[in-house]
C-alpha cells in the first residue's frame, strides 16, 4: 500500500507543476491517445503500479486545467493546497460520514465548520447545515425542508404521503435563475416549466416591482451571484413581501453567498440573511476539490423532517447531530473535513483576501477589455466579466481562437440576446501576473479575428 501511494503522490506533484507551462485546454493527440482505455474489462488480476502508470500516461495529459491558475470557463476554483491535502486524509481515513456515534470525528468536524460557515455568512444561529455535492443538491436538499414547511402549513404531510392530492405549491423564480435551480425542482416533483418566472432588469436582478401576487403554499427562490453578470437580487425589498405573505424564501447563492465574507463587497448581498434557506458550492470560491456542496436551512427540524432516516441496525440515538438526519444520503464521504481544513487555514483575513482579490482581478480584465476597445456588456461588481468582440460570429471566432492558443480558457454564452465571452475568475491560484499574461492571450486572438 505504501509504495503506490507513494507513487501516486509522486505522480500528483509531477502533475501540478506542470501546469503553468502547458496548454489549459488538452490537446487533440491527447484526447486522441485515450483511446488507449478502450479494452474489454481484463481477464487477469495486474500489478497496482501498471494500473496507476497507465492512468496517469492517458488522461493527465488530457484534462482540462482546472487546478491551475488561468482556467476562466466556469465559476469553479483550483483546489487549495490545504484542501486538497485535507481531502487525501480523509480519503485514507475512509469514513462513512453519516453517524456520530460511528464516525465521531468527522461527525464532529462537521459541527465546528457548520458554526464557522453561519457566522461566516450571517446566517441565524438556529441555522442547520448540510453538506452534500454540490450546488445543484444544496438547492434540492434546501427546497426539500422548503417544500415540507410550506406544505405542513396546509396541513399536509409530503414526506409520507407523497405530492398526490397534495395542496399546490406556487413556486416564483426569475427569468435568470440557473437550470440547476430548475432541476432541483424538477427532481423534488414541483416541476421545472409550471414555475411563475420574473422580469429581471439589465444585469439580471429580479426586478422587486414585478413581483406578482399569489397566495397558499409558496416558495420564492432568489439569486445570489448571476452565473453571467455576478448580480444579486434586491433581497431586502423581496423577502420583506415575500414574508408578507408567508412565502419561505430560497436563495441560490452558488458562488455569490462567499460575498458575505468579503467586508468591501458583503453590501451586495445586503438582507440575504433573512431568507429561510441557502445553497452554496465551496467548489466554486472557496477552491475545495469538487463534491462540496452545502445548504442551509434557518428551520433545523424542516430539514431534519426533509432528510432524516432510520433503521433498527443503525444507532442513532446520540446528543450529537447526525449527518445523515440533514442530507439526502447515508452513505457519503466526510466532506466537511476539506471545508474545515480550508477555512482553518486561510480564517477571515484570508479568506475575505482570496475573494476580493479574484474581483479586483475580474476589474483589471474588464478595465484592459474596454480599453483595446472591446463592449463589457455587464456592471463588473463580483468576478464575472462579460465582454462582446463585435457581433456574434467575431465573438466566436476570438472565443475559439483563445481556446485554440491555450494560454488561458474562457467559455461562451449569450446574455440577454447577446453572444459573449465569459471570464470567471474564481482560483486561488491566479497572481496578477497570469491575469496580464491571459489578457494579453485574448487581445492577441480578438486583433487576429480583425485580420481576417
Amino acid at each position: 500500500m505504501y509504495e503506490i501511494l507513494h507513487d501516486a503522490a509522486g505522480r500528483a506533484r509531477r502533475y501540478l507543476g506542470t501546469l503553468n507551462g502547458r496548454s489549459v485546454a488538452p490537446s487533440a493527440s491527447a484526447i486522441e491517445a485515450l483511446s488507449e482505455l478502450d479494452e474489454p474489462l481484463p481477464q487477469r488480476s495486474s500489478n497496482p503500479a501498471e494500473t496507476l502508470a497507465l492512468l496517469d500516461r492517458t488522461v493527465s495529459s488530457a484534462t482540462m486545467g482546472m487546478a491551475g491558475p488561468r482556467f476562466f470557463g466556469f465559476v469553479i476554483g483550483g483546489s487549495l493546497p490545504i484542501a486538497l491535502a485535507a481531502n487525501w486524509l480523509a480519503g485514507s481515513w475512509d469514513q462513512n460520514a453519516s453517524l456520530y456515534e460511528v464516525t465521531p470525528g468527522v461527525a464532529r468536524i462537521e459541527e465546528v465548520t457548520s458554526r464557522w460557515l453561519i457566522d461566516l455568512f450571517e446566517l441565524p444561529p438556529s441555522t442547520a447545515t448540510s453538506f452534500v455535492t454540490g450546488a445543484t443538491m444544496a438547492n434540492f436538499t434546501a427546497l426539500a425542508a422548503a417544500r415540507h414547511t410550506v406544505l405542513a402549513g396546509a396541513g399536509w404531510n409530503v414526506e409520507a404521503d407523497g405530492l398526490f392530492g397534495a395542496p399546490p405549491i406556487t413556486v416564483i423564480i426569475g427569468e435568470e435563475a440557473h437550470p440547476t435551480l430548475l432541476k432541483s425542482l424538477g427532481m423534488l416533483g414541483l416541476g421545472r416549466s409550471r414555475t411563475l418566472r420574473v422580469p429581471v432588469d439589465e444585469q439580471g436582478r429580479m426586478r422587486a416591482d414585478a413581483l406578482p401576487a399569489f397566495k397558499g403554499p409558496t416558495i420564492l427562490c432568489l439569486q445570489a451571484g448571476n452565473v453571467n453578470t455576478g448580480a444579486f437580487d434586491p433581497f431586502e425589498q423581496l423577502i420583506e413581501r415575500a414574508h408578507e405573505r408567508g412565502a419561505w424564501v430560497h436563495v441560490d447563492g452558488a458562488f455569490g453567498l462567499w460575498i458575505k465574507a468579503a467586508p468591501s463587497l458583503k453590501h451586495l448581498a445586503r438582507g440575504l440573511e433573512g431568507a429561510d434557506s441557502w445553497a452554496t458550492d465551496a467548489h466554486k470560491w472557496l477552491n475545495e476539490p469538487n463534491d462540496s456542496g452545502l445548504a442551509f436551512s434557518r428551520d433545523a427540524r424542516a430539514l431534519s423532517a426533509a432528510m432524516a432516516v432510520t433503521a433498527e441496525y443503525l444507532p442513532s440515538q446520540s446528543p450529537h447531530r447526525n449527518p445523515c438526519d440533514f442530507t439526502p444520503e447515508l452513505s457519503r464521504r466526510a466532506r466537511g473535513v476539506e471545508v474545515w481544513a480550508a477555512m482553518h487555514s486561510l480564517g477571515k483575513v484570508g479568506l475575505a483576501e482570496l475573494f476580493e482579490r479574484n474581483c479586483r482581478q475580474a476589474a483589471r480584465f474588464a478595465d484592459g477589455l474596454r480599453a483595446a476597445g472591446h463592449t463589457i456588456l455587464n456592471e463588473v461588481v463580483v468576478n464575472q466579466v462579460l465582454v462582446a468582440f463585435g457581433d456574434a460570429e467575431r465573438t466566436r471566432s476570438v472565443i475559439a481562437a483563445l481556446q485554440k492558443e491555450g494560454t488561458c480558457w474562457c467559455g461562451a454564452t449569450v446574455w440577454q440576446g447577446r453572444a459573449a465571452m465569459r471570464i470567471s475568475v474564481s482560483s486561488w491560484a491566479t497572481t496578477d501576473a497570469d491575469v496580464e499574461r491571459s489578457l494579453d492571450a485574448m487581445l492577441r486572438a480578438a486583433a487576429g479575428a480583425s485580420s481576417v
